[in-house]
């Protein structure tokens, strides 16, 4: 696929009170395509002067946006979800290009990440408040919901759109000005994000986008600024837990959604073939880059066999390589780093005695690909049992009963999302109860919905991005005590 007259008409700059503009001293930084190391284009790199730039933009919209109608608001958020379908092939195209999931995944994601600004734009109009009488009768109790301010959103890789309109979409509806950090290795999908909500009327200031080879170097202005009243974080837990203690200087309101190692289940009830097609769902998608992959698979002991063979069938059969191309259903990871670290973690479990049913290797050539594989008989000082692979690599490790299966399945500082097939409806709902995690897959292997509340627990985040509790993170409670004349 020519990309090139994609590329021709990308704004690659930074996006600053409505404008594209050059970082000072008109640094810049490449974009590659992990699928053969090539150059897609070359972004701005932002310096400290400009993030301060991009914050002092925010903050000068803030009070008009804030007093823009809920109407208005939404309007653009559903104009913005009409010309993102529109505008969905090239969009799905450069994601492809800058990130290395197949197209149609890719297409997917638009699909997917344009719902959020439906949604929001249908929740901008349903903020609610109260208004009651006190208990002693004096008073007249007025209760209501305020936008919290400037907002600071950093985004991931893997996911460049939906992370973008998860965060933005409920910004906008609550009224809201941000900055937004891309992450640097795929900024272009952002661009055409920012062009979209240009084109759909939202007004100079409210968004402004930052792109940068250190994110410490824009960041921290943002965090230290004292314009910014909120920060939205997805990535890792180590670089969350380093916002929240900056975020706690100016006690700001904070969202984190960070890392996963999300536990697989597979009970001697379930439905294999079910279960098999779950756990490609869960693993596969997105080259296995997601924080919601299945990352340990646990299978009860009479049904561990034939789960091991069908999976290895599946994963095994699956087409490698470019994105672009027609067929592929595994791309490349997303650089050189990702690749060595998913090839160290399968090398060191093999090594220590793991059994490769498919897979286990890099492939040869150019880009950054790593073949689909099963790993069983995972021995318990396998790395991979405990850290999160980030790849296409699915461990297998068996258990004998229930109360074990929670024990392996909480076994983890982490608590984002799991995943059960298990068809006794009874003993499905008494274990997902008692699995230690934000969001439970029940015979899916797909648990991400705008309409549903994302997040997890323990070391994997804080707050919820989508569903009705969404609009709340960027939202303050106020009250207004009103004396009632006459009362006794």
């Amino acid at each position: 696929m020519d990309l090139t007259p994609i590329i021709e008409k990308l704004n690659t700059g930074l996006f600053i009170n409505g404008q594209w503009r050059d970082a000072e001293g008109d640094r810049t930084l490449e974009v590659r395509n992990p699928a053969n190391g090539s150059v897609i284009t070359t972004i701005a790199d932002a310096s400290e002067a400009d993030a301060l730039d991009a914050i002092n933009a925010a903050r000068d919209a803030q009070a008009g946006w804030a007093a823009t109608a809920p109407r208005e608001r939404a309007e653009i958020l559903r104009r913005a979800f009409d010309l993102l379908h529109e505008r969905a092939d090239d969009i799905a195209a450069i994601m492809t290009a800058e990130m290395g999931k197949p197209l149609a995944e890719s297409k997917g994601e638009v699909a997917y990440g344009a719902e959020f600004f439906r949604w929001f734009s249908e929740e901008a109009v349903r903020v609610g408040g109260d208004f009651v009488q006190s208990t002693d009768g004096k008073n007249r109790l007025m209760i209501s919901k305020e936008p919290v301010g400037p907002c600071v959103l950093i985004t991931p890789w893997n996911f460049p759109l939906a992370m973008g309109t998860r965060k933005i979409g409920p910004a906008i509806a609550a009224g809201c000005t941000m900055v937004l950090k891309p992450a640097q290795l795929t900024p272009l999908t952002s661009f055409m994000l920012v062009e979209a909500l240009r084109d759909a009327g939202l007004p100079d200031g409210v968004l402004n986008v930052v792109t940068s080879s250190s994110a410490r170097r824009v960041v921290t202005p943002w965090m230290e600024s004292g314009i910014a009243r909120k920060i939205s974080f997805t990535g890792s837990t180590e670089v969350g837990v380093n916002l929240m203690k900056q975020a706690a200087d100016s006690v700001m309101k904070t969202s984190m959604e960070l890392g996963g190692n999300a536990p697989f289940l597979v009970m001697d009830d379930a439905d294999v073939d079910a279960a098999v097609e779950g756990a490609v769902l869960a693993k596969m998608r997105n080259n296995g880059e997601a924080c919601t992959a299945a990352n340990r698979i646990y299978v009860q002991k009479p049904v561990a066999e034939e789960f091991s063979r069908k999976l290895a069938e599946r994963i095994g059969s699956m087409k490698v390589g470019d994105g672009l191309a027609d067929g592929t259903q595994v791309g490349p990871l997303v650089d050189q780093d990702q690749l060595d670290k998913v090839a160290e973690l399968v090398d060191q479990a093999v090594g220590a005695g793991a059994t490769v049913l498919t897979g286990g290797q890099k492939v040869d050539g150019d880009g950054y690909f790593f073949a689909p594989t099963v790993l069983t008989d995972i021995p318990e000082n396998a790395t991979l049992r405990v850290e999160e692979i980030f790849g296409p690599v699915a461990p297998i490790v068996t258990f004998e009963t229930d109360d074990e299966a929670i024990e392996l399945a909480n076994g983890t500082e982490y608590g984002l999302a799991s995943y059960l097939f298990c068809t006794d409806l009874e003993r499905s709902l008494g274990l997902s109860e008692r699995i230690e995690s934000g969001m439970v897959g029940l015979n899916t292997g797909l648990v991400s919905n705008p309409a549903a509340p994302f997040g997890g627990v323990k070391h994997s985040g804080l707050g919820r991005e989508g569903g009705t509790s969404g609009i709340d993170e960027y939202l303050e409670t106020k009250y207004v005590a009103v004396p009632r004349a006459n009362a006794t």
